[in-house]
């Protein structure tokens, strides 16, 4: 205990991160394919990870997380992601948009309530803000609430909730006839709240995705968090941004992974007399994948390093990791498939497994086509030059 104590706040993360690493590899890696085809995420594996304070690793150390700064809660979220996806969204969705949320929106009440029961694992949390007609477009919520003296009523449905077949806390959000959006905090034990699990997805099969129906559900004053009217410009705001740079670091997971199964086989696998990795297309293919790959990696970590400064374009540069590590799981998946040739399309073999979850990537936390919209704009107001005539 005392050699623990005398480690610098930089050696104590980074001996968190490799007993994550460690941890990952040895007891959720051999049981991501069992989870993707279960279709469940186990229990035994997410109180396993609750003691170990992996499900609010970045959180203070006050409400019983880990304290891990962005750059080092980057580097941990890569570790969990490259064993399982699915294990990763739990943390992504649990820690980044639920915790990260509250603790910057919550009142004392809330975080000293809630935050601690999701760090032990006896509250999992799950973030309810799309619906069956709402998507990108998220200020237009149909779940809708009103006032009743001490109490808000919700009435309606999200759909493509990660962990909303599990979850004991939502953060829902919703608006009102006078076109404000707030958030509230809804217990599923609530009266009227019903989960209803989707089925037939292309990935995230074990993420626990459900339909929520609120059917004038009560909900106390109490619940609302932050400001009436603040919804979208700031609870919605800050878990897309925390859940942007998860799922930036879920993109270097995921092709860092491919990138290894693809080396991995294509030293073994014979063809022609000779191995894959011998042939120059092959080596042209883990070229790419393994220089991409770095460069992913490169820049979500100058997010992170921006994010733990406080820089000014700390949230820009997230932006620009989320879409460009997308982009290259998706691309390295796809080569890594392409490597194993018909045995990239069973799951025998990882590489279709990681092929479906990369392309999810390309999808959540914002469309790539809304990124580019977003960094276009950035681009257009920063490196504009005066045109000679």
């Amino acid at each position: 205990m005392s050699h623990i104590l005398d480690l610098t706040q930089e050696e104590r993360q980074a001996q968190i991160v490799a007993g994550a690493e460690r941890f990952a590899e040895e007891q959720i890696g051999p049981r991501a394919r069992e989870f993707d085809e279960a279709g469940v995420l186990a229990d035994d594996l997410i109180q396993d990870m609750a003691a170990r304070g992996y499900l609010t690793a970045n959180l203070p150390t006050e409400y019983g997380g880990l304290g891990l700064d962005p750059v080092y809660y980057g580097l941990f979220q890569q570790a969990i992601g490259k064993a399982d996806c699915a294990t990763r969204t739990l943390i992504t969705v649990h820690s980044a948009l639920c915790g990260e949320s509250l603790l910057r929106w919550g009142n004392e009440e809330q975080k000293e309530l809630w935050l601690p029961r999701m760090a032990k694992g006896e509250s999992l949390a799950a973030f309810a803000l799309s619906e069956p007609n709402v998507g990108t477009d998220a200020k237009s919520v149909e779940t809708c609430y009103r006032k009743v003296g001490d109490t808000y009523v919700l009435n309606g449905n999200k759909k493509w909730i990660s962990f909303g077949d599990k979850a004991d806390l939502f953060v829902v959000i919703a608006g009102n006839d006078q076109g404000q959006v707030s958030a509230f905090l809804v217990e599923r034990d609530f009266p009227g709240v019903t989960t209803r699990p989707l089925k037939g997805m292309l990935a995230g099969r074990a993420t626990h995705i459900a339909m929520i129906e609120f059917d004038n559900v009560e909900v106390p004053v109490a619940n609302l968090v932050g400001k009436e009217g603040g919804g979208f410009k700031y609870v919605v705001s800050t878990a897309l941004d925390h859940g942007r740079y998860s799922i930036a670091w879920a993109g270097v997971s995921i092709a860092q992974e491919a990138v290894d199964h693809m080396v991995s086989y294509a030293r073994q696998r014979k063809q022609f007399g000779k191995r894959l990795a011998e042939f120059q297309l092959i080596k042209g293919l883990i070229a790419d994948a393994t220089t991409e790959t770095h460069a992913a990696r490169a820049l979500c970590l100058k997010a992170g390093e921006m994010r733990k400064n406080k820089a000014q374009d700390a949230v820009m540069e997230t932006t620009m990791a989320k879409y460009f590590a997308s982009k290259v799981a998706m691309k390295v998946a796809t080569d890594c498939v392409q490597v194993h040739g018909g045995n990239g399309c069973i799951s025998d073999y990882p590489a279709e497994r990681l092929f479906r979850e990369a392309k999810m990537l390309e999808i959540i936390e914002g469309t790539s086509q809304i990124q580019q919209e977003i960094i276009s704009g950035y681009a257009l107001r920063k490196y504009s030059k005066a045109c000679k005539r």
